[in-house]
């Protein structure tokens, strides 16, 4: 057995504790980001890793895109600091409000989410035409948990006095808009609902043929999606990462990427107040 004296057990010791505070501060320097999933993983990953690699550059830590496999686990994540940054739908950012006593800060949206719609499609020789023509039909949303994949398309089908539970012959949640979509083509539903801008940029990849399948309506206009922090985390943090999305800029080429692959325009300021209407509609329809 080796034996040390005290001086230098305690200098071992030392040396042991800067050691592992070292691991722990290098740890805390990798800043972690992810996004409800609205789409498949891959696109996801697509969407968001030109992002991440910008916000290491500006933040000069490490920044991980990790994608979660549902709606839920995108509001526990954050609301547990399991991650720093989380693409958030409104309405998940309401539920991450909830569950967490109102400590979600909302940083910045998307211009195009001050005005968002939903669209609702079927197949152009279904015979529908508006929202009374699903009664007696299979009818799908996307997640449960989304704002313009469920929340607000019901929330206007029971403004139009359509009960889905009741006047739908089938109710089905595909989980994603892109199954979404793949669900009215494929026939498994008669009409479903989605986020317009993943329908418009189906059609404009000419994923999809309007002739078969298009939208008979689309909703009125409501906020969205934003980019939300725990208000745990750094203020100085906070107002660095929201500093650097409001600083991307479609003139350059790095900008023009990470914008119109997030289907953005610019990102603008947002705040909790513009959430309030998505929650009182989320407690009208009973989903809060």
């Amino acid at each position: 057995m080796i034996s040390l004296s005290p001086s230098r057990t305690l200098k071992a010791l030392m040396t042991c504790a800067l050691v592992t505070f070292g691991a722990i501060s290098h740890a805390q320097q990798v800043f972690r980001v992810t996004t409800i999933p609205e789409e498949a993983a891959t696109e996801q990953v697509r969407k968001f890793t030109p992002l991440a690699a910008y916000l290491e550059k500006r933040l000069g830590m490490k920044v991980e895109f990790t994608p979660v496999t549902d709606y839920p686990a995108a509001v526990e994540a954050l609301v547990n600091k399991r991650v720093d940054l989380v693409w958030f739908g409104g309405f998940t950012h309401v539920q991450a409000q909830l569950r967490s006593g109102g400590k979600i800060v909302p940083i910045a949206q998307r211009e195009e989410d001050t005005k968002f719609q939903s669209v609702f499609i079927a197949k152009t020789d279904s015979g529908i035409k508006q929202l009374s023509d699903l009664k007696g039909k299979q009818v799908s949303f996307g997640s449960a948990s989304s704002t313009s994949g469920h929340l607000m398309p019901r929330h206007f089908l029971l403004q139009a006095n359509i009960t889905p539970e009741k006047d739908f012959r089938r109710i089905a949640y595909s989980g994603a808009h892109d199954a979404t979509i793949a669900s009215v083509v494929s026939g498994r539903v008669d009409a479903a609902a989605l986020d317009i801008t993943v329908w418009r940029k189906f059609v404009s990849d000419n994923k999809v043929d309007t002739k078969a399948v298009d939208v008979f309506y689309t909703t009125p206009t409501f906020f969205n999606y934003n980019w939300s922090m725990h208000a745990d985390s750094p203020a100085e943090l906070r107002q660095r990462v929201q500093r650097a999305l409001l600083e991307l800029d479609s003139s350059t080429p790095e900008g023009r990427e990470i914008l119109q692959l997030n289907r953005a325009t610019r990102y603008i300021t947002t705040s909790p107040e513009n959430y309030k209407g998505l929650e009182s509609a989320g407690r009208s329809a009973g989903l809060i």
